[in-house]
């Protein structure tokens, strides 16, 4: 397995889909380097708990249950709220002093939004400093979902996100027929990169050309949320949404899911062009995951002046690295 020697960056990242996770339901998870329980209380909140019992350390994802808005140990029964509280001791006469108000297990603070669930990941436990970006379209009736995909890769959260800037490897990795031009804006925990790439040319009734003769620049914009989320549109007679997400499972794996949608209305032909490029998308990844697997990460590359905005990514992602200056705070759950 390729070593890093990063550390797992801290931010909001993707635990399930919204569908993934019913009324009641419970699901052992392994993200960050922790064993961790997903489970939906009665009134439909999501929580997300480091996974061990403080009792005698039974795992809380393999047969806990939920009553109410709590999980119940499947060895003694203890039960935790998403504050990490115990709630109830059933067979004590009186709470155990050392747990008596104060919580025993770490929770994660949650957003459910763009039907997703994601979790804040801090290594020393600081509260959100940022929230996660809404995009209408994974949850407008007006539109539908198109495809989801999901790969488990070694490689870090950082190397995946530099991909998107790397413009020569789009020659020689992904056989685009120039190198594109990337412009690259950055604002706080936003990131706004512009690829400029020639594309098949589209007459005015929307058609691309497939002859290999024609050909027109076209410029797409991906936006990134800290380290952990991406999302893009392709509008070019057709329109396409994609969300991506990184989650780290450990300092060198990452689980990357991808979920697709398209207006609900869009027409057959539309339609059509929309799944070629959904598909030609998923496509390079393939081409993707055999160098992220191999390669090492550089920590101070010889860069030459045709590489693309690769320094001024990594300055903007090194703000997601602890650097200890702050207080640490006790996480609680937030929806």
């Amino acid at each position: 397995m390729k070593k890093t020697s990063l550390p797992i960056p801290f931010g909001w990242y993707a635990v399930a889909f919204s569908d993934e996770l019913s009324i009641k339901e419970v699901k052992p998870l392994y993200f960050f380097a922790k064993d961790l329980v997903l489970y939906r209380t009665e009134t439909g909140i999501p929580i997300l708990l480091d996974a061990f019992c403080p009792h005698l350390g039974a795992h809380l994802g393999h047969g806990g249950e939920v009553h109410g808005e709590s999980i119940a140990c499947p060895f003694h029964g203890w039960e935790f709220d998403g504050d990490g509280m115990c709630t109830s001791v059933p067979y004590a006469k009186n709470m155990p002093t050392k747990i008596k108000d104060k919580p025993c297990i770490d929770g994660y603070p949650i957003r459910e939004i763009n039907g997703t669930i994601f979790a804040w990941y801090h290594p020393r436990k600081l509260a959100p400093i940022f929230d996660v970006d809404e995009v209408p379209y994974l949850n407008s009736p007006d539109w539908k979902e198109t495809g989801r995909y999901e790969w488990e890769i070694n490689t870090c959260v950082q190397e995946t996100g530099e991909n998107g800037v790397d413009i020569a490897h789009f020659v020689y990795v992904h056989s685009s027929i120039e190198m594109p031009k990337a412009e690259i804006q950055l604002k706080g925990h936003h990131r706004v990169t512009t690829m400029i790439s020639k594309v098949p040319a589209q007459d005015e009734n929307g058609v691309l050309d497939t002859t290999g003769e024609k050909w027109e620049k076209s410029a797409l914009s991906t936006t990134s949320c800290g380290p952990g989320m991406t999302y893009q549109t392709f509008d070019r007679g057709f329109v396409l949404f994609m969300q991506g997400t990184i989650t780290p499972i450990d300092e060198s794996r990452v689980s990357m899911r991808w979920i697709f949608a398209s207006p609900a209305d869009q027409d057959e032909t539309a339609a059509f062009f929309a799944k070629v490029v959904q598909d030609n998308v998923v496509e390079q990844v393939g081409h993707d995951v055999p160098i992220w697997e191999h390669k090492i990460y550089q920590p101070n590359p010889i860069l030459c002046d045709s590489d693309g905005p690769i320094a001024k990514y990594r300055k903007w992602f090194n703000q997601f690295y602890d650097d200890g200056d702050s207080t640490p705070v006790r996480l609680v759950k937030s929806n």
